[in-house]
C-alpha cells in the first residue's frame, strides 16, 4: 500500500488524511483534465487532489468504441475485479469484488451479443483480457458507463483502474 512507504512527513500526512477520508465513506470522486494535458487528469476526493491518467483521447462527451477517450459523465461504481495472486483473499469492501481468472475477458465488439460484458475466454469475438502482464487491471472497478442500457459502439471496458508509471 502506498501509505506504508511514505518517506516524508508531508506525504505521510496526505496518506493519513486519505485513509481517514476513506474510512468515513467515499461518496464522490471528481476527475478533470489537467490544463494543457488532455490525457492527464486530476482526481479530487473531498479536499484531497491526486494525479491520474485519462484515456489517450482525453475526455469526450461523444464517447465511441476505440477512440481511446475517457467518457464525460457521472458514473456509479458497480463492482470490481482483483488479481488473487497480488491481493490474496481480496480486500474487505462493501463492493462486490471477484478474482480475475485466466479465462476472464471483456467483449469489445459492438455487434456481439455480449458487447461490454465479461466473457469467458477463449471467446470468438474480439475481447480485452483481464489478466494482464502490465498489471493495469490488478485491481479494477467496473463503472456503469454503457452498461444498462447498452448502446452499440458507445464504448466498452470503462474501468477505474491502475495507471502506467509516469
Amino acid at each position: 500500500m502506498i501509505c506504508s512507504v511514505a518517506r516524508s512527513y508531508k506525504k505521510k500526512r496526505a496518506c493519513n488524511e486519505a485513509s481517514a477520508f476513506l474510512r468515513k465513506g467515499l461518496r464522490v470522486l471528481t476527475v478533470r483534465a489537467r490544463p494543457g494535458h488532455p490525457s492527464q487528469g486530476l482526481l479530487q476526493a473531498g479536499k484531497l487532489v491526486f494525479s491520474c491518467a485519462l484515456g489517450r483521447g482525453g475526455i469526450s462527451a461523444g464517447k465511441r468504441e476505440g477512440d481511446g477517450a475517457t467518457p464525460l459523465g457521472s458514473m456509479r461504481v458497480l463492482s470490481g475485479y482483483f488479481r488473487n495472486d497480488h491481493f490474496p483473499g481480496g480486500r474487505k469492501t462493501r463492493l462486490v469484488m471477484a478474482p480475475i481468472g485466466r479465462d476472464l475477458g471483456w467483449c469489445e465488439v459492438p455487434e456481439d451479443r455480449n458487447y461490454n460484458r465479461p466473457v469467458k475466454i477463449p471467446y470468438g469475438a474480439s475481447h480485452e483480457r483481464m489478466l494482464r502482464a502490465d498489471r493495469l487491471y490488478d485491481a479494477c472497478l467496473v463503472l456503469d458507463w454503457n452498461i444498462s442500457p447498452r448502446r452499440r459502439g458507445r464504448g466498452s471496458a470503462i474501468f477505474f483502474h491502475l495507471a502506467r508509471p509516469g
